[in-house]
């Protein structure tokens, strides 16, 4: 008889993913994750299969979790480049309970070159984002609040290129006010 589980999963793959996020794929050990999710490694084995199967569900965790917020913030905001200043002020002014930077931006940095599936769930992942927008800009356009000298979905990509970049800068900067600023500029393109 199977034996019922003595933990939470969805809150074990939330420590799960909060160390990778920290550490990285290659630098996480099964050490570092069984003292991050507080269960046994028997329990890690049956319950996510191995690190590889476990890291990239908790990739697909932080995609849903970061989509989510951002369409939470941008709900009902009437101004499209104000609910797009949101997106970035996202980034600036994260959470302090998280680790900085972005779990999507370090793995499609370390693991890219070498492992399709993980670079899959990172493009799937960014083209939401640009999806998402797409659609503010295309609003915004639309009410005339943007210029329309480029195209909506130009604008969209360049302005997730520096949506990733940012999350890169916070890694290392711990200046918000440069932060501001590289967004004040980046957003100027939308006028």
């Amino acid at each position: 008889m199977a034996r019922s589980k003595e933990f939470d999963v969805d809150n074990v793959l939330g420590k799960a993913m909060n160390v990778f996020w920290q550490q990285g794929y290659e630098k996480t050990s099964m050490q570092d994750l069984v003292a991050g999710m507080g269960i046994h490694k028997r329990s890690m084995y049956d319950t996510f299969g191995d690190k590889h199967t476990l890291y990239i569900k908790s990739m697909e965790r932080f995609a849903e979790m970061t989509v989510s917020r951002m369409e939470g913030r941008v709900e009902g905001v009437d101004s499209a480049k104000e609910a797009i200043r949101l997106l970035f002020d996202m980034i600036i002014h994260r959470q302090d309970t998280e680790p900085a930077g972005c779990l999507l931006v370090n793995t499609a940095v370390e693991l890219a070159n070498h492992d399709p599936e993980a670079t899959s769930k990172v493009n799937d992942a960014f083209l939401n984002t640009e999806r998402l927008l797409e659609q503010l800009i295309t609003h915004g356009q639309a009410s005339g609040e943007i210029s329309e000298h480029l195209r909506a979905a130009d604008l969209a990509v360049f302005l997730h290129n520096a949506l990733v970049g940012l999350r890169v800068m916070v890694k290392s900067s711990p200046d918000p006010s440069k932060l501001q600023r590289i967004a004040d500029t980046t957003l100027a393109v939308l006028d």
